[in-house]
């Protein structure tokens, strides 16, 4: 899979609600807040599901009731069509 351009990722990103490009451009990245950490490990829990299907892993970090995550494709060199596929799903996971 080809790395998209900036062009296309800002474009993607515009459906994605708070997603952001990273400063280098290599990644895409976003916050989530829930509720407490039961809502936060259900959410990774339902990601790392769908990650593993899409053989696409996320990079997270989780504290209580937030979950930070950058989605790139090391193999691309960037952000790619699945980062951008594994955040719509984030977004419609998180309920957010």
């Amino acid at each position: 899979m080809s790395k998209l351009e900036k062009s296309t990722i800002e474009k993607a990103l515009t459906a994605l609600s708070g997603w952001a490009l990273a400063d280098d451009g290599l990644s895409i990245k976003r916050v989530y807040k829930f509720g407490d950490f039961n809502a936060a490990f259900g959410f990774m829990t339902r990601v790392a599901l769908m990650a593993d299907k899409m053989d696409h892993h996320p990079e997270w970090f989780n504290v209580y009731n937030k979950v930070e995550m950058t989605l790139t494709t090391h193999d691309a060199g960037g952000v790619t069509q699945k980062d951008i596929d594994l955040a719509t799903f984030c977004q419609t996971a998180s309920g957010q």
